[in-house]
């Protein structure tokens, strides 16, 4: 079983008996001829042969999900190579033999060691570290996941929410993406982009600005820095948070990959932010995508004459955002119920607010004018009996709201 993934080693390779990512070596002889038993050393296989699909297929590849959902990754890899694929949904020769044309390229245990090289590590589906809200994506679900940075993915998602938003962003959406970024990060919320340009980077920044915890998916291996604008941004990213890529080291990105990004994006997370984004946008594309997967989505209006506004407030008037302007209305939505509530919006407190209905309704029949009323036109204005008018008004002359002027009523002036 192991023969298919045997590669020739180099000078640089682990030591013998020493495997991709530490273990036993795969391929280096009958098990237990390594000192460990065969059950042991099949994980380490597992890996090997999804770090090689990972090269096979393109990211969010159904047909690889299909076949991992029957198969272990070593099986697959096998039939590939041997070209004998039953029955299998959505397999033809054309693709077949795509995967054919990709298999003597990769060598698989060269890019484990070439992740580890740069601190980094490959996950996969059965690790502790694999976030099983990935499994959301069905047969897209990624093969495994390669990473560089400190903390448990699986840990870091449990508390994380996207921002995503247009790469041309205005100050206006860059200055807004940082504060709730910052604002996230310092409620103990992870914050996860795509490093972008625009608001992608604004949200790191805001996030890493007040020492958070951030979270880059990117469209490319975890050992390139693209966009190379954002080259120490995403070095900042690597150390301080985590990089994550379901494309193996040394991968570039392009448009299909960024689109294919972005689900992971909105599967891995609580809910979607979008700051900025126009009516034809990548960025609402995470935010269809975290609603298809009963994410929370999320808008931040701007303004009504601003184009890079326009999608996301299409987004919201449809219906499929919730409209929101600061941390703590994005937390109330994803965070725990009844430990996240945002506080009450509201104007400031005046002194009459304070008084009671029947009291506050014979202030409002005193007219503003220097004469005054009657008692019994303010019992006419209030629907209230003269007697109690009479007693109010009283009360609300103790409290300097109304003085008495003759058989008058009327509101006290004051300078």
């Amino acid at each position: 079983m192991n023969q298919l993934l045997r590669h020739p080693r180099t000078d640089g390779d682990v030591g013998a008996g020493a495997g991709a990512d530490g273990g036993p070596a795969v391929g280096a002889g009958p098990a237990g001829t390594t000192g460990t038993s065969g059950a042991s050393a099949a994980p380490d296989a597992e890996r090997v042969a999804r770090a090689l699909l990972s090269r096979l297929g393109e990211p969010g590849d159904a047909v690889i999900g299909r076949w991992l959902a029957r198969l272990p990754a070593v099986d697959v890899v096998e039939a590939i190579r041997a070209g004998t694929v039953p029955d299998h949904p959505g397999l033809d020769a054309a693709r077949l033999s795509g995967y054919q044309a990709r298999l003597p390229g990769p060598d698989p245990e060269t890019d484990l060691k070439r992740v580890r090289h740069v601190g980094g590590r490959f996950i996969i589906p059965g690790d502790t570290e694999w976030p099983s809200q990935l499994d959301d994506l069905g047969d897209g679900r990624p093969v495994g996941l390669w990473t560089v940075g400190t903390g448990s993915l699986r840990l870091l998602a449990l508390r994380s929410v996207a921002m995503v938003g247009s790469r041309a962003c205005t100050a206006y959406g860059a200055h807004v993406a940082g504060e709730l970024a910052a604002q996230l990060a310092e409620r103990g919320w992870v914050v996860v982009s795509g490093a972008a340009y625009g608001i992608d980077a604004a949200a790191h920044r805001g996030a890493l600005a007040v020492g958070g915890m951030t979270v880059a998916v990117l469209a490319c291996g975890v050992d390139v820095a693209y966009p190379k604008g954002n080259a120490e941004l995403i070095r900042r990213i690597g150390v301080q948070g985590l990089l994550v890529s379901e494309l193996p080291p040394g991968e570039h990105p392009n448009r299909f990959r960024f689109v294919l990004r972005n689900r992971v994006i909105a599967a891995l997370t609580r809910g979607t932010v979008v700051v900025e984004a126009a009516v034809r946008s990548g960025a609402l594309s995470t935010a269809r995508r975290a609603r298809d997967l009963n994410r929370h989505t999320m808008g931040v209006a701007g303004p009504v004459t601003s184009e890079l506004s326009a999608g996301v407030h299409a987004l919201i008037r449809s219906g499929g955002a919730t409209l929101v302007t600061d941390a703590a209305e994005i937390t109330e939505l994803i965070g725990a119920i009844g430990d996240d509530l945002a506080p009450q919006r509201s104007g400031p407190v005046l002194p009459r607010d304070l008084l009671e209905p029947p009291v506050a309704r014979v202030l409002e029949a005193v007219p503003a004018t220097a004469e005054g009323a009657p008692v019994e036109r303010l019992a006419r204005q209030s629907g209230l009996p003269p007697d109690e008018v009479l007693q109010r008004l009283y009360e609300l002359s103790s409290l300097g709201y109304v003085e008495r002027h003759g058989a008058h009523w009327r509101m006290v002036r004051r300078r």
